[in-house]
């Protein structure tokens, strides 16, 4: 198992920008060639890489489950995040948003109450406003830690209803609507023991497509914020 964390921790250390050579890869890992190559063999089996000629390529979201399996396999969940460019991260999750058909905008700004504020990624989807926060490290989530995190992304989903309407956000589809359901949420690398924060949900990245297939069934019960045309705030 070690020799393939190693193996792991070396593409995601060595392609953050772009293929690199397998020799490369077996060097860093520092594991025997022919093993390398089996083991390369089987990621690229698992859909895991891409093997072109004499380099490894990976997208994305190959990084993200190589990030995951890494992690699984007793890598140090920190250093394994370390490798993942913040950008891979708010990808995966505007990808998931928009097969989904939900409308993206990438790092809000606003202003309210004399403060900046930024949300990493909003998804639209009508009567729905999906705030999330993406944290693309995972420290076993203590209680305190997470409580801190769930805080401050529900205060700036409050910030965000109470500066609505807004004349800057004509570009955001929910500009347009009657009513909004502001929705806040944490996206995290990998489960951690608690799903859900004072009923704000915790999601593990790559679960994020199962969270949006029920999020219509169970959004009222979740923390939301709803706000409607007569600018009235009520927080459930």
């Amino acid at each position: 198992m070690n020799v393939e964390k190693n193996l792991l921790i070396s593409i995601l250390k060595l392609t953050k920008n772009g293929p690199v050579s397998d020799k490369l890869v077996k060097n860093e890992a520092k594991i025997l060639m022919e093993i390398a190559a089996k083991l390369l063999r089987k990621l690229q089996n698992d859909g895991l890489v891409y093997l072109r000629k004499d380099l490894v390529e990976v997208d994305a979201h190959q990084r993200l489950r190589l990030a995951v399996r890494a992690i699984e396999l007793g890598a140090d969940v920190e250093s394994v995040s370390g490798f993942l460019q913040w950008k891979e991260f708010e990808d995966i999750a505007a990808v998931a948003l928009e097969r989904n058909r939900y409308s993206v905008t990438r790092n809000l700004r606003f202003r309210h109450a004399g403060r900046r504020w930024e949300i990493d990624v909003v998804g639209c989807k009508k009567p729905i406003v999906l705030c999330i926060d993406c944290k693309h490290w995972h420290r076993s989530m203590y209680p305190s830690v997470l409580k801190k995190i769930v805080e401050e992304q529900v205060e700036r989903t409050f910030a965000l209803a109470s500066s609505i309407p807004n004349p800057s956000y004509k570009r955001i589809e929910f500009a347009s609507w009657n009513k909004v359901e502001l929705v806040p949420a944490v996206l995290s690398l990998v489960a951690g023991r608690f799903k859900f924060y004072g009923d704000v949900p915790i999601i593990p990245v790559l679960q994020l497509q199962d969270f949006l297939n029920q999020l219509p069934a169970y959004a009222d019960s979740l923390k939301h914020i709803t706000k409607n045309l007569s600018n009235h705030l009520n927080s459930d």
